[in-house]
């Protein structure tokens, strides 16, 4: 089960963190690491999207100008949606990663 402060992290991740920093991994700095790493698998999965999108043909309503541009927008919601909502797991290996890094440093 994820803690409150860290969600996403067990509750033994989360204490080997502020047993190795104590206060230094508070709720805001969870926030913005949690953030950055559903960017990233939203990044991922956007690159994903669009070659999967990339296959499909045009239909009678597809094919104009702003079709691919509408396609681009399409794809980017899609990702942050997907990752927004648990995404495939890269946000949380992302997110033990970065928290592990601010330790060391």
């Amino acid at each position: 089960m994820a803690s409150a402060l860290a969600p996403g992290l067990t509750p033994a991740a989360t204490a080997a963190f502020e047993a190795a920093a104590p206060g230094r991994f508070d709720a805001s700095r969870m926030a913005k690491v949690k953030g950055a790493a559903q960017d990233f698998e939203a990044v991922f999965l956007n690159n994903m999207f669009q070659q999967m999108f990339s296959g499909v043909g045009q239909g009678p309503f597809s094919g104009g100008p702003g079709a691919q541009i509408w396609q681009s927008f399409l794809t980017d919601e899609y990702a942050k949606s997907f990752a927004k909502a648990g995404g495939i797991g890269i946000a949380d290996a992302v997110q033990r990663t970065l928290l592990a890094q601010q330790e060391v440093k």
